[in-house]
């Protein structure tokens, strides 16, 4: 999964250590996000967009069209009336 975390952390003026400090986690988490070899929790995730004030898919951009499969209308309707 590709991010933005880089441009948004420069952005602030923030070293990866800073952001690491204020999200709760280390710098060498951070590292391993903006270079995409860690995918963040939802609970980081989320910590990251309240820092940034930025939704989480404006952030954290699916790289693989077929990672994500959209739900039609009709299949929610089986699910609902089980």
């Amino acid at each position: 999964m590709k991010n933005v975390l880089s441009d948004l952390r420069q952005m602030r003026g923030l070293t990866q250590q800073e952001l690491g400090e204020w999200v709760g986690v280390s710098r060498q988490t951070i590292i391993s996000l903006e270079s995409g070899r860690y995918n963040p929790s939802l609970h980081l995730a989320h910590r990251l967009s309240i820092f940034f004030e930025t939704p989480i898919e404006e952030i954290f951009l699916f790289d693989d069209e077929n990672s994500y499969e959209a739900v039609e209308p009709e299949s929610l309707d089986r699910v609902s009336s089980v």
